[in-house]
């Protein structure tokens, strides 16, 4: 199996399992709804955000507008490059591997984001259906992305001297997240820790081939 087909099956893989839990959520549960797996630190807890990853919210309807199609353009990048790569056999898999996290992440969200709306009714205060008669609850580019895992590892409270929040309850890890955003996350660590180096190198080795096809052509 070449490394192109390796590729291809992880990020449909990915895209697989994200997408059918995020559709078994959305036909099943309510918003806030939440199935506790093991108790008091790995939870289902249904939540939907109009934003980016991890439950962050990106303001207002043009706000949403604007970061569906960054990520339609991020994904088209991530795209051209991970085929560029592919190609490349000095590079290790590891680091497309990587990249190919990353691009199914974000293709993941971005199906949520282009199409939940339309596909799907809303879930507050009810379960939602697939293909609803009488439409979806927002139209294109306008779809909320589904999160649901909550990893309430520990609960306490900040010390009384902390100002402003002393007392306050505190709760580690607080964000939803989902499939999706996991391979994101995980791609961009793995760069981060093992490939840092490489990718540096990748990217001066083409900066030095542009500078020298620029000062031909001159």
């Amino acid at each position: 199996m070449s490394r192109s087909v390796k590729s291809i099956v992880i990020i449909f893989l990915i895209l697989l399992v994200d997408q059918v839990l995020k559709i078994w959520i959305k036909t099943n549960l309510s918003i806030g709804d939440e199935i506790v797996v093991f108790k008091d630190w790995f939870i289902l807890h249904f939540v939907e955000n109009n934003g980016m990853a991890f439950g962050f919210e990106f303001a207002g309807e043009y706000g949403k507008i604007f970061l569906s199609v960054f990520r339609i353009i991020a994904v088209v990048a991530i795209g051209w490059y991970l085929f560029k790569l592919a190609k490349q056999k000095e590079i290790p898999f590891g680091f497309i591997l990587s990249i190919s996290l990353i691009f199914a992440g974000a293709i993941g969200n971005i199906i949520d984001s282009l199409f939940y709306g339309i596909i799907f009714n809303d879930s507050s205060g009810q379960v939602a259906t697939l293909f609803p008669e009488g439409g979806g609850y927002a139209t294109f580019l306008h779809g909320r992305v589904v999160d649901m895992f909550y990893f309430p590892l520990i609960e306490g409270r900040y010390p009384e001297w902390l100002p402003k929040i002393g007392g306050n309850p505190f709760i580690f890890f607080r964000p939803v997240f989902n499939v999706a955003d996991s391979a994101i996350t995980v791609g961009i660590f793995s760069i981060l820790l093992f490939y840092r180096k490489h990718f540096n190198k990748i990217e001066a080795e083409e900066s030095e081939t542009t500078e020298t096809a620029d000062a031909t052509e001159a």
